[in-house]
C-alpha cells in the first residue's frame, strides 16, 4: 500500500482507536506517524505480520489496514490486558477487534516470545515489526535474544525507534529525560515506564548480526509533530520525585540523577518540547 492511501486512511484508523475518545488530536498524530512508516515499508496486501510490543495497537491498526482483508497481523505484548492508562491494552484491543479490522488481527497479551511454549513454524510470517517498543526491554541482551528467537519465523524485519542523536537544541530536553530514565533503570531501580533500556541506532546495528539478521537499509524518520518529548519530560520529572525509586540507588548515583533532573527542569519547556527524531532499520 502506498503512502497516499495509508495517509488518507489515517483519520478513520485513528477514530477507531479507544484512545481517540480521550485525545483525538493526539491519536491522529500518532496514527499518521505510523502510517508514514508502514507506507515506506514493503508490506504487500495479503502479508502475514508478527508485531512485537504492540501495546494499545497504534501500529497494529495501520498494519492491519496495509495487509488488507486477506492478510493477518499477530500482535504480541508481554503486558497484561489491564496495563495502560487512561485506556488499557485490553480495552483498546477490544475496540479494534470489534471494528472492521478485527478479523485481520490476533492480539496476544501476556505473551513473551522467549517462553519456549510460544512457537511458530519456520517462515510463518512475511514480516516481523518492532515499532517504538524496544526501549521497553529490560536489557539489550533480552532484545538480542528476542530478535534471535523470531529469526526463523519471518523473512524480513522492520524496526523503528527513537534516535538518541539529537538534530537540534530543542530536542535536548527529550534526550536528557530519556538518559535519566535509562540511568535509573541501569543502576538497579526497575520500573514500568516507556524508557527502560535506551540505546543508539549504532548499538542496534551491532546487535543484529548477533541475532542472525543482516541489515540492508536504514533511514531517518520525521517526528516533529509527535508529543513524546513532552510525555517523557513529564515522566522523568515524576520519576525524579519518586523517593521509593531513588532510595535503592547508591548515593553518588542518586545525587547525579537529582542534579540531572535540575538541569532538565531548567532546559525543558512547560509544553512543546520537540521529540527526538526516529530511525528505521530493515533486515533479512
Amino acid at each position: 500500500m502506498n503512502h497516499t492511501d495509508l495517509h488518507a486512511k489515517a483519520p478513520s484508523l485513528a477514530a477507531g482507536m479507544a484512545a481517540a475518545d480521550h485525545s483525538p488530536d493526539v491519536q491522529l498524530t500518532q496514527t499518521r506517524h505510523r502510517a508514514a512508516l508502514v507506507a515506506s515499508w514493503q508490506i504487500a496486501p495479503g502479508s502475514t505480520v508478527l508485531e512485537l510490543g504492540c501495546g494499545q495497537g497504534d501500529m497494529t491498526a495501520v498494519l492491519a489496514e496495509a495487509v488488507g482483508p486477506e492478510g493477518r497481523v499477530v500482535a504480541v505484548d508481554v503486558a497484561e490486558p489491564s496495563y495502560g492508562a487512561p485506556v488499557t491494552l485490553g480495552e483498546s484491543a477490544a475496540r479494534l477487534t470489534a471494528g472492521p479490522l478485527g478479523p485481520r488481527i490476533d492480539f496476544r497479551f501476556g505473551t513473551d516470545v522467549l517462553d519456549p511454549s510460544v512457537d511458530f513454524p519456520d517462515g510463518t510470517f512475511d514480516h516481523v515489526v518492532l515499532a517504538h517498543c524496544s526501549w521497553y526491554f529490560a536489557s539489550i541482551g533480552q532484545l538480542r535474544d528476542t530478535l534471535a528467537r523470531v529469526r526463523s519465523w519471518a523473512r524480513r524485519l522492520w524496526f523503528t525507534e527513537w534516535d538518541l542523536t539529537p538534530a537540534s537544541d530543542d530536542q535536548l530536553a527529550h534526550l536528557l529525560a530519556v538518559l535519566i530514565q535509562g540511568q535509573i533503570e541501569a543502576a538497579g531501580s526497575p520500573g514500568q515506564g516507556n524508557v527502560r533500556t535506551p540505546f543508539s541506532r549504532e548499538a542496534l546495528l551491532r546487535l543484529l548480526p548477533e541475532a542472525g539478521w543482516t541489515a540492508d537499509g536504514s533511514g531517518s524518520v520525521d517526528t516533529e509533530e509527535l508529543q513524546d518529548g513532552d510525555w517523557e519530560v513529564a515522566a522523568c520529572l515524576d520519576l525524579a520525585g519518586a523517593e521509593e525509586r531513588l532510595a535503592v540507588l547508591s548515593e553518588p548515583v542518586r545525587q547525579l540523577v537529582l542534579s540531572q533532573a535540575d538541569v532538565l527542569r531548567a532546559v525543558a519547556k512547560p509544553l512543546g518540547n520537540r521529540a527526538l527524531g526516529a530511525y528505521t532499520v530493515t533486515a533479512h
